[in-house]
């Protein structure tokens, strides 16, 4: 490998080959390599990824549907994820060895995800134990490391989607005393405040600071959160709801679960990506909407939308920059390297942790 070629991987500075290139000379060689590769070639494209990376996506949606579909096309050699890294790794997860996924950014990560390493993760499994004994399960939404993924597994646990988090969490809560709920404390506290259990019988573990946070009895703990959270979502504030219920009275307000408490409870509706997009698409022409969700799909339901009128419900927010790191250029070179034969960026999990990750998500699939 040479030189160029390092700087390349490891920083995602692209070659001169690429960045000299206009827009129209890179789609019309996307369009030529996708057409060459045939079935070969399958791009996923997560709802949050820019347009110019979605109009060349086989299948748009969210992490988990996406590496599923991915798993379903057998004659797909080349997985190219248009994602973060933790969902091409469950792709690669899902998939069979002799398909490849590919990230065209390594430095596309996920925030939420990264505020759980597995280090962190075991040695506050160990703490609690000594705390609460055999009492405890441990759940991971689905936005999480493939070792977060895989240490849920071996432990008893399940994966948690935002559409199916309800009826997991009442799983788990029917299964032990109390659960771990990794790595966002917004969708657990959601979650678990919707099913009944109290805020005051929620605690936080702080990983930084390696303890409980918690003021009274831990008897009467029954979810512990951990303290992480997506970046875009827990921007969206009370004071957001306040404009718009000062401006637009007539505005319905639908949010994402990872969103903080507060503004859950004061928004009209709150699901899941595929439950806002369906309650948009499903509204009657004229209804008005702010919505609380990554700027890239609010702007992307606007123009599929203009019967409906839709804000963002944080007029300043900027889309997620880590999903932002997917873009043209990055999504031609990774499929230039691949016509070439040298192929980048390709995303392997452990065997082991894969194995593991894998009961995770199957006692997910089996109750969802």
């Amino acid at each position: 490998m040479g030189l160029l070629d390092e700087l390349t991987k490891e920083t995602g500075v692209l070659p001169e080959s690429i960045t000299r290139l206009s827009t129209k000379e890179m789609e019309s060689r996307v369009r030529e390599i996708k057409l060459q590769m045939g079935k070969k070639l399958f791009i996923p494209g997560h709802h949050y990824q820019k347009d110019e990376v979605i109009q060349f996506a086989d299948a748009v949606g969210d992490s988990l549907q996406l590496a599923q579909i991915s798993a379903e096309n057998k004659e797909a050699e080349y997985i190219v994820f248009c994602g973060v890294h933790f969902m091409a790794e469950t792709a690669d997860i899902l998939t069979d060895d002799h398909q490849a996924v590919i990230l065209p950014d390594m430095r596309a990560g996920c925030s939420m995800a990264d505020m759980a390493d597995i280090y962190q993760t075991e040695r506050a499994w160990q703490k609690l134990l000594e705390v609460f004994g055999d009492s405890i399960l441990p759940l991971t939404y689905v936005n999480s490391t493939a070792a977060i993924k895989s240490f849920v597994g071996k432990n008893g646990g399940a994966t948690v989607t935002s559409s199916n988090a309800h009826k997991m969490v009442k799983w788990a809560l029917s299964e032990k005393q109390r659960i771990l709920f990794l790595p966002d404390q917004h969708l657990g506290r959601n979650t678990a405040a919707d099913l009944g259990v109290h805020l005051h019988e929620m605690a936080v573990w702080d990983p930084i600071q390696n303890a409980l946070m918690y003021d009274g009895d831990v008897e009467r703990v029954k979810v512990i959160l951990w303290k992480g959270h997506c970046s875009v979502h827990e921007n969206f504030t009370e004071k957001n709801i306040e404009d718009i219920r000062a401006h637009h009275p007539d505005m319905k307000i639908i949010v994402h679960p990872e969103c903080r408490r507060e503004v859950v409870e004061q928004s009209d509706l709150n699901g899941s990506t595929k439950y806002i997009i369906e309650t948009i698409e499903q509204a009657s022409p004229g209804s008005a909407f702010a919505v609380g969700t990554e700027m890239n799909l609010v702007k992307r339901l606007i123009n599929q939308h203009p019967d409906k009128k839709i804000v963002s419900l944080n007029p300043f927010m900027c889309p997620c920059l880590t999903m932002n790191r997917i873009d043209l250029p990055h999504l031609l070179w990774s499929l230039e390297k691949m016509m070439e034969g040298k192929p980048e960026n390709i995303i392997k999990v452990d065997e082991h942790v894969s194995k593991n990750a894998i009961y995770a998500l199957e006692r997910m699939l089996a109750r969802a």
